[in-house]
């Protein structure tokens, strides 16, 4: 038994070495992997209702962007057209948001934006471009008087309300000067 006892004991050993030499290694590549999935953006392309096109970018993982990243933006519209490349800006709308402004005609258009190294992702979107709407015009607001005169009753009582205030100021004045001491 001292034999079977010694056998498994530096087979349990073997196995003892070779999981905790596999460990750290397993260890650097969960690591690994963790570091490529944090390191690849996630960018949403969309239509900004008008010519232009709005990117939002974040983390694979869902986490915010807090560094800027360089996006380059090119499209393919109707007819063949082709916008870009166009270097898109941080917007202060929010962390990880892009606006390219008007740069697309009316149209459907292929647009596919790129982020380069380290941070490198692509995406691309269909996007329906619309001329750019204006607010409707007011409607003219009619101004009618009311049908009862409405407000020219009250300068009878403003001109009657100078009158008394006069009086009361002459009355003030002659009372003050026949006073004297």
């Amino acid at each position: 038994m001292t034999g079977i006892r010694k056998v498994l004991a530096a087979v349990f050993a073997g196995l003892a070495l070779t999981l905790s030499a596999a460990a750290p290694a397993a260890a650097q590549a969960a690591q690994a992997a963790r570091a490529a999935q944090a390191d690849k953006l996630k960018l949403t392309v969309a239509g900004d209702g008008a010519q232009g096109v709005t990117i939002q970018a974040s983390y694979a993982d869902g986490r915010r962007l807090e560094q800027v990243v360089r996006l380059v933006l090119t499209a393919t519209g109707p007819d063949g057209q082709r916008v870009g490349p166009v270097q898109l800006e941080p917007q202060p709308e929010g962390q990880g948001f892009y606006s390219s402004g008007p740069v697309l005609s009316t149209g459907t258009w292929k647009v596919t934006v790129n982020s380069p190294a380290p941070l490198q992702s692509k995406a691309t979107a269909t996007v329906q471009a619309r001329a750019a709407q204006s607010p409707p015009a007011p409607k003219p607001v009619a101004v009618t008087e009311p049908a009862d005169g409405g407000g020219a009753d009250w300068w009878p009582f403003a001109a009657a309300g100078l009158v008394l205030v006069a009086a009361a100021m002459g009355v003030a004045m002659l009372f003050g000067r026949r006073r004297t001491d």
